[in-house]
């Protein structure tokens, strides 16, 4: 066992089918979806009767109740910190298997951070499984000297990287092409593994108050669930103002980490809707599933479109609340196919609030496409596909 920590629940101890290692560069408390869906699929893993060793940076940690054990021992993945955590996994009975959650610019050094790439090559030469999970691949060649740079370093990563890997996994099919030729002909097997909602089931008394607190005029309550970064502020505000113009609005009800920054900058702009507008900031996870519930319908718009990795759309989905959104470059043609959300182009802010109007007008709608929301979030994102996913590749089945 690992110096210094603590002993693995009996139960998991007992009924161990296999060890996994699970290395990522972010994890609660530390907010970030990638943390967030490590976590999920830690849980899921080990409810399943694996042992999940859990290996991150300084500063993470478990909770109470967990079944897996949470490493914070990577410090900032520097050389030394790799030494550290390589004599540590060492310890382990061999052949180890390794899934790392990749995305570029996590692993710190100014998301260049070739040595990590290095190490992990070593570490399947010398006999352990290394899986990726590719979450976002590289930078794209555009921007600024030093982006072009950074791109064309991402590039050299990704080539050591399916050197060392021995699956992929990428959250949505678009990743697959942009990575194979990175491969130098090497075949590597790939899955796709959506990525699903963080959040369990809201409480019921939970969402009554919220529900009590946000309809008391009777309206109903259209929600936006995100971080309100530079790309998807501007249609969120374009879609809102669509909203509030139309004959017996909704509120608006503004979760998630930057929501009130977003809510005043929006105001300063409209005063007029002060009463329209809520913002709740950062929640719990069981408040945040609480106030998502509460919502009518969610506003979810995408620059590049509704994909597999969007865990603020799979929240709503899984919740069972009926989704706006639109296509784009990465949408997956299971969106239109499935009927499960209401699409729209990219940047159609008057479409996007006539279809949340129409779904609030009509409680048939709204609830059909409830129902057809959940169901897809079941059959193709629930974290229950990743598990067998999972297991399935590790005893040589097609994922």
């Amino acid at each position: 066992m690992v110096a210094g920590s603590a002993a693995l629940p009996r139960r998991v101890r007992g009924t161990v089918n296999q060890i996994i290692h699970i290395i990522t560069p972010e994890y609660p408390p530390e907010h970030g979806g990638v943390g967030d869906y490590t976590r999920g699929v830690a849980r899921g893993l080990a409810d399943a009767g694996d042992e999940v060793h859990v290996w991150c940076k300084t500063g993470s940690r478990g909770e109470p109740g967990d079944r897996f054990l949470v490493h914070p021992d990577f410090g900032r993945f520097s050389t030394r910190d790799l030494k550290h955590v390589g004599a540590a996994l060492d310890r382990f009975q061999g052949p180890r298997r390794l899934i790392v959650q990749w995305v570029p610019h996590g692993f710190g050094y100014r998301a260049m951070n070739l040595r990590f790439c290095l190490w992990l090559w070593q570490r399947a030469s010398t006999g352990d499984a290394v899986e990726l999970m590719v979450h976002e691949p590289y930078l794209a060649w555009k921007g600024t000297w030093r982006q072009a740079g950074a791109a064309a370093v991402h590039r050299v990563m990704t080539v050591v990287l399916l050197r060392a890997a021995q699956r992929v996994w990428v959250s949505i099919p678009a990743w697959e092409p942009m990575l194979k030729p990175y491969a130098l002909g090497r075949a590597i097997p790939f899955g796709w593994l959506p990525i699903p909602s963080s959040l369990r089931e809201a409480d019921a008394a939970a969402v009554a108050a919220v529900r009590a607190l946000d309809k008391e005029d009777g309206r109903p309550v259209a929600g936006h669930l995100g971080t309100y970064s530079s790309l998807i502020a501007p249609l969120l505000s374009d879609a809102m103002v669509e909203l509030l113009r139309q004959p017996e609005a909704p509120r608006v009800m503004l979760l998630g980490t930057g929501s009130h920054q977003f809510a005043r900058a929006f105001l300063a702009q409209h005063p007029e809707w002060a009463a329209s507008v809520r913002a709740s900031g950062t929640l719990s996870d069981r408040d945040l599933a609480a106030h998502i519930a509460a919502c009518d319908v969610m506003i979810q718009p995408y620059p590049d479109g509704i994909s597999s990795r969007r865990t603020t759309a799979m929240a709503a989905l899984a919740l069972g609340v009926p989704v706006i959104t639109n296509t784009g470059a990465l949408s997956e043609s299971i969106w239109r196919e499935s009927g499960a959300v209401r699409l729209t182009e990219a940047g159609d802010s008057r479409g996007m609030a006539a279809q949340a109007m129409d779904v609030l007008n009509h409680p048939e709608t709204r609830g059909a496409l409830r129902e057809r929301g959940r169901a897809l979030y079941a059959l193709m994102f629930d974290v229950s596909r990743t598990i067998r996913a999972l297991h399935g590749a590790d005893s040589g089945k097609a994922a």
